[in-house]
Order: C-alpha cells, then structure tokens, then sequence
C-alpha cells in the first residue's frame, strides 16, 4: 500500500505541534532595495508568527548580509539554532524582477551558502522531534543540500512538498522522488499544469490535475493556487474552493508561502478546512498587497479584512 498519513493534529498528540522549514535564506533585491527573503523563510516567519513554533534549517555566509539577516529573524522571535555558518559561501541573493501586474521573476546566485547545508546530529534531531517539515525544490538544486534532503526526510514525521519551480533550477526526475515522499504537497496553478502533463495526466482542468497528482503520488492533501482567483484544496477524495479576495497587488512575492503558513496553521490546529483555506486565501492577498515577502500582519486584520467580504 502507498503512503496515506494523516495530518499530525496537535490535540491527537501529547505535545504542541512544531515545525521544521528546510531551504534557502536569502536575500531578494527589488529595484528599490533589499529585503528578507527564500520561502522556506518566508513560511516560517508567518507560521511563527500564527503561534506554531517553527525553525528554520538553513545555511548563510559569514558576511554583512549573513549577520543582517540573523538579526532581522531574531528581531521576529524565530529560533536560529539550525541555521549554519559558511566560511568559504556568500548568504544567498536574488535579483527579483517585477513586471506591471507585480508579478516576480528570480535570478538566483549559485553556490550560494544555502546551496551546502550540511547534515548533523543537530538536524537530525529536530526533525525526527517535529510534527512536520517543510521542504520545497530549489534547495535541492546543489548536491550537498539535496544530499542533506535526502538523508532527513527518513527522519521526517509529516512531510510538506512547497513546489515553488524556479528555472533552470529543477528537473522532472528530482521532481518525481520528492513528489512521491511528500505527504502534502502545494502547487501554483502553472506548475501544476507543466508537472501533472508531464506525468501522465490528459485533462487541462485543476480539480482533474489535483486528483490525479494526489493518486500518482499516493499523498494525503494537494493544494493549488490560482492567484487572484484563489486555491483549491483536494482532501480523501473531496474537493475545497475558495475565491480570490480583491486587492491592489504591490509584489507577488511571498503571498504563497504565507498562503501556505496560514493553510498549515489551521490544518495543525484543527480548523475547519473550509474556513482555514479561506484564511490563508485572505492573508495571500494581504502580503500581495504589501512591500516584499514579510509584512507584519495581525490576526485582527485578517479577521476584519474576510469579514470585509463576507
């Protein structure tokens, strides 16, 4: 029988759930500056920033920007005892470029100091000590970190596949083995389109592609975001919809891992899914439609922005 794991609900287990984000921290440089960023950080920031305790496992140069970047997760309460030093990379930068609509585009420095987090006794713990953890498919782009990946998802109770495709940095052959570990995995709706084409599926509709991924890879949930139009969420065979919610978009950059934080937050927490992926819907638009990838969103502003549509 394939893998079918059921969410690590906290009230179902003796402990408050905690989560490990595995990936690149970095740097995303905008025409008009620097800002924080790398979606294994992003979503941990917010997921933190929900109440569910989260590390960030990753790996920064010893350099100005490696100490910047310290601080400012620090300064945001999330714990940094599993983000290593590098003397011979430099912290990870990404040329982002936006076009009218706001939409991001990456050039992405490699080797970066994410590109080689090492594996340790440290690491090993924490994850077998957490509830879930989050992984996505650029920080397998180099060998020492794939290498990593690979020796801690074993090690892993609940694993969360974030796609996040960014060319040249993937292949179809990666793709597959990470699918295929993934116990929840979330797409946007072109890389869902390109990735259940290219593993056999004939229909062009999302809730058919959602369905056959989810049985190709034998994983409990998939997820797709359709950007302004919302996300759909697949679940044992029923399907969850959730319209888009207006708002002027600044940057796309970010909104999907704080979509996906939000989703993840509810889900642990025992929330209706109905109501969580409405939730995480809502609080995508609000950092679409803030500066960079980490706005300061409070849970009274989400309440009174869904309640603005309700």
């Amino acid at each position: 029988m394939g893998k079918r794991k059921a969410f690590p609900f906290y009230n179902s287990i003796k402990k408050l759930p905690t989560v490990v984000c595995f990936g690149e921290v970095l740097w995303d440089v905008f025409p008009e500056g620097e800002k924080i960023g790398g979606a294994p950080l992003n979503f941990a920031l917010r997921l933190n920033a929900l109440g569910i305790e989260t590390f960030i496992a990753s790996r920064i140069g010893k350099d100005p920007l490696g100490k910047r970047l310290i601080e400012f997760v620090k300064e945001n309460r999330l714990d940094t005892k599993l983000i290593q030093h590098s003397s011979s990379f430099s912290t990870g930068v990404v040329k982002v470029l936006l076009d009218v609509k706001g939409s991001a585009t990456y050039k992405i420095s490699h080797p970066s100091a994410w590109d080689k987090i090492q594996i340790t006794p440290e690491l090993i713990k924490a994850v077998t000590d957490s509830s879930v953890f989050l992984f996505g498919s650029l920080v397998a782009r180099d060998r020492v970190s794939k290498n990593t990946l690979s020796e801690l998802l074993p090690h892993a109770n609940f694993k969360v596949f974030d796609v996040n495709l960014r060319p040249p940095h993937y292949n179809y052959l990666l793709l597959d083995e990470l699918l295929r570990q993934a116990d929840f995995i979330k797409f946007n709706d072109e890389e869902l389109n390109e990735i259940s084409e290219h593993f056999g599926c004939q229909s062009s509709q999302l809730n058919d592609q959602l369905a056959y991924m989810a049985e190709y890879t034998k994983t409990t949930y998939v997820c797709v975001t359709k950007g302004a139009e919302g996300a759909m969420l697949y679940h044992a065979g029923s399907y969850y919809n959730q319209n888009g919610f207006p708002v002027e978009v600044v940057d796309t950059v970010g909104a999907g891992d704080s979509f996906l934080a939000t989703l993840l937050e509810g889900i642990l927490t025992n929330r209706n899914l109905k109501e969580t992926l409405k939730r995480a819907c809502a609080m995508g638009a609000l950092v679409a439609g803030s500066a960079g990838a980490n706005p300061k969103i409070s849970e009274t502003a989400l309440r009174e922005y869904i309640e603005q549509f309700a």
